[in-house]
């Protein structure tokens, strides 16, 4: 089989990405041995399975290390395999702690990321992040990166951190949200508006999010409030989950009823 590079890279959010997935994908059709690919984006992720999904010859099989994981890696197979990894089969991912004391300058997930490549982590080798209170945090990166990192010491700001490589039963991941779908009535279709909506959050904070950078719209951090959502677009916040905008639909009065689904 030869792969339609052309037709699959058309048109793609990230070229370079999608091409090192096509050298995977030409690597299992010629070797017939299963492979994994680096950490991927979610973006990414989605818009791959999509775009793959047309080639018969192969499959593919996407784990992040915990349910509900944002960036995850591919296992690639061919379709004759029959000793293909199964769901069941763990992904070669690792755990890695973060030891600081954040207790008065607290940090976010890109500051932690930012520290890890400092001390040599590629940004494809990290899968989540997360923090833990404010004695650190946790994340997901290949078990090559964990051997690397383990007992080394990187900074964020004035705070130094230390990572320890850890099995990932020993990490504590977000909770993994349950499927709702919410209905809500709003003056507007105003990203700050169905955000506050459906993450249960007050105007105010949903703003505050924004200016911080911790809620994104498509997976792209967002800076506007006065932003209008759409049908199909999604929201994520940060440790809050992902909202979907499934309907909108306006009502007799001149409002808008929101038909959201929550995870």
């Amino acid at each position: 089989m030869i792969l339609p590079r052309q037709e699959l890279l058309k048109g793609c959010l990230d070229p370079q990405g999608m091409e090192a997935l096509l050298v995977q994908a030409d690597t299992v059709l010629r070797t017939w041995q299963p492979s994994w690919s680096a950490f991927v984006s979610a973006p990414l992720r989605e818009e791959a399975l999509h775009r793959f999904s047309t080639l018969t010859d192969l499959h593919w099989h996407a784990d992040g290390g915990h349910p509900g994981a944002e960036r995850q890696r591919l296992c690639c197979w061919r379709s004759e395999d029959h000793h293909h990894p199964t769901p069941s089969q763990a992904a070669p991912i690792h755990g890695l702690l973060l030891h600081g004391n954040f207790l008065f300058d607290a940090p976010s997930p890109t500051d932690l990321r930012q520290a890890l490549e400092a001390i040599d982590a590629q940004p494809e080798q990290l899968g989540d992040l997360w923090i833990r209170g404010d004695r650190g945090a946790q994340a997901l990166c290949t078990p090559e990166l964990a051997v690397n990192l383990d007992g080394r010491s990187s900074r964020v700001r004035e705070v130094e951190i230390t990572c320890e490589a850890v099995a990932v039963a020993q990490l504590q991941p977000p909770a993994h949200r349950l499927t709702r779908r919410l209905n809500s009535i709003e003056a507007s279709c105003r990203i700050d508006a169905i955000a506050s909506a459906g993450f249960g959050l007050s105007r105010a904070k949903v703003v505050n999010q924004i200016k911080q950078g911790h809620l994104r719209l498509n997976w792209e951090p967002v800076r506007q409030t006065s932003r209008e959502l759409v049908v199909g677009d999604r929201l994520q916040l940060q440790g809050r989950g992902t909202l979907k905008v499934l309907a909108l639909e306006m009502t007799k009065r001149q409002r808008w009823r929101v038909e959201m689904l929550r995870h």
